[in-house]
């Protein structure tokens, strides 16, 4: 998805110029201050600050002053600060603390905490499978999500993104922010040197991959799939998007949802023709050394090649927009910019993706509220609007694409609402726990460092729950 593809561009354009939600500035709580009081600065690009939103929008959340609210989410930093950005004006307005705790550890060490009583006021679930394991295995502890979250979710969000957040009809968990995980991230001014064009189908990316290797001395990809306790899962997104490429959509429902086993030969497949990249070492580690240290390289800094020229392409979601070094470009016509992954199907544009999931453990008012206010276009413009650097966006459909910082944020967006683009959510955070965050995630690094697809394949079907 690049400007060397005119006729998605065209329609991506499009689609990004039909959105338009104008948010309503003035001055809040009127008291004129230069300083802001406590509820920091948030800078929109065009003077703009926390100040600027009316606090009438936070009436119905009541006198809320004195009290706290905790989150305990897997997003970091730089995000984070991103994250904490958004809340200024809701706690400016409402009285309400919110005190953010993030963690890389965040997976494994939720259950831990639910397990000790110790749970957090809100958790962001990036697995709308942990949300499944968490109601069926500590009922008592999470809580359904209040009237006015539903209300907002069903005006803001598709009846798909509502399901993602619900557990046999009963609705939890409101959407928070939204990925686009189909891109391939490149550099412009490399292609354009080298006299190559992006690839429009999976033929032509091959193709272009074999030319690389054939003409050029430094390696067509760079990968890495570690991430602490969840090492493994950026080597899932690659064989969910192959899934989707070959054995098509229809074969993808029923492989998360285990109609089909996990080692059927449809997704055996997909492992191998994914293999044909990731475990080819004339293709692969650009940089970083032989195929087996894909398992060994954090996938954060992995594309870094991509941006020094020591490697042409790396496959990750639209949130690798924030993890470029400080002062990078991020354009068609900048330093580093993605391309969308291409299928050589020609009736559907097939897209993964991934997103946060808002679940509560306690019922407090001021945590009602602050649900409410994340279902909001109040809140999903409000976090456009605190991430200049770009690299985030939303499913809820009252977020003004223009409030999104960057081309690509709005290239991103509008890939993900595009009437052509088939979506669907991310396998292995939807499939049980114990397979989409456990034997899934090892069995990428057993497949990396040696293993064949089908032993592979096989070893996670045999530990998937009965």
């Amino acid at each position: 998805m690049t400007r060397t593809t005119t006729a998605r561009r065209r329609r991506l354009t499009t689609v990004a110029a039909g959105a338009s939600l104008a948010l309503v500035l003035a001055a809040c709580g009127g008291n004129g201050d230069s300083d802001g009081g406590g509820g920091g600065d948030m800078d929109d690009g065009g003077g703009g600050t926390a100040e600027d939103i009316d606090c009438a929008a936070y009436d119905e959340f009541g006198d809320l002053e004195g009290t706290s609210v905790s989150i305990y989410t897997s997003i970091v930093e730089p995000e984070q600060s991103q994250q904490e950005l958004s809340y200024d004006a809701f706690e400016e307005c409402t009285g309400v603390t919110v005190n953010y705790e993030g963690s890389r550890e965040f997976e494994a060490q939720l259950l831990v905490r639910i397990q000790a009583g110790n749970t957090p006021d809100i958790a962001y679930l990036p697995q709308p499978g942990l949300l499944n394991t968490i109601v069926n295995d500590y009922p008592d502890q999470i809580v359904e999500a209040p009237e006015p979250t539903v209300a907002n979710v069903d005006e803001f969000f598709s009846e798909e993104w509502k399901e993602y957040g619900s557990v046999d009809g009963t609705f939890y968990a409101a959407p928070l922010g939204a990925n686009a995980k189909s891109f391939v991230w490149y550099n412009p001014t490399m292609f354009a040197d080298a006299g190559y064009e992006v690839p429009e189908t999976w033929t032509e990316l091959m193709d272009l991959t074999e030319t690389i290797a054939s003409e050029q001395e430094v390696l067509p990809w760079c990968a890495g799939v570690e991430s602490g306790d969840a090492t493994g899962w950026a080597g899932t997104d690659w064989i969910e998007d192959v899934v989707l490429r070959t054995a098509g959509p229809d074969v993808y429902d029923q492989w998360y949802m285990h109609e089909i086993p996990f080692n059927d030969p449809q997704i055996v497949d997909a492992f191998d023709t994914a293999g044909e990249i990731l475990k080819n070492p004339d293709y692969v580690n650009a940089g970083l050394g032989g195929v087996d240290s894909i398992a060994t390289t954090p996938w954060d800094q992995a594309g870094v090649g991509v941006l020094d020229g020591t490697c042409w392409m790396y496959r990750m979601a639209s949130f690798y927009a924030t993890q470029w070094p400080e002062g990078t470009e991020v354009g068609s016509d900048g330093d580093v910019y993605a391309f969308y992954l291409p299928t050589d199907q020609t009736d559907m544009q097939p897209v993964l993706g991934g997103g946060e999931f808002v679940a509560a453990f306690d019922d407090r008012p001021e945590v009602q509220a602050f649900q409410t206010y994340l279902a909001s276009a109040d809140w999903a413009n409000q976090k456009a609007i605190a991430t200049p650097e770009g690299g985030w966006f939303s499913a809820n459909n009252g977020l003004d694409i223009n409030n999104l910082a960057s081309e690509f944020d709005q290239d991103a967006a509008a890939l993900v609402s595009d009437e052509e683009t088939v979506f669907r959510f991310d396998a292995s955070d939807l499939m049980p726990g114990e397979v989409g965050a456990g034997t899934f995630w090892n069995g990428i690094v057993n497949w990396l460092t040696g293993d064949s697809s089908q032993e592979v394949t096989d070893q996670i079907e045999s530990s998937w729950p009965m």
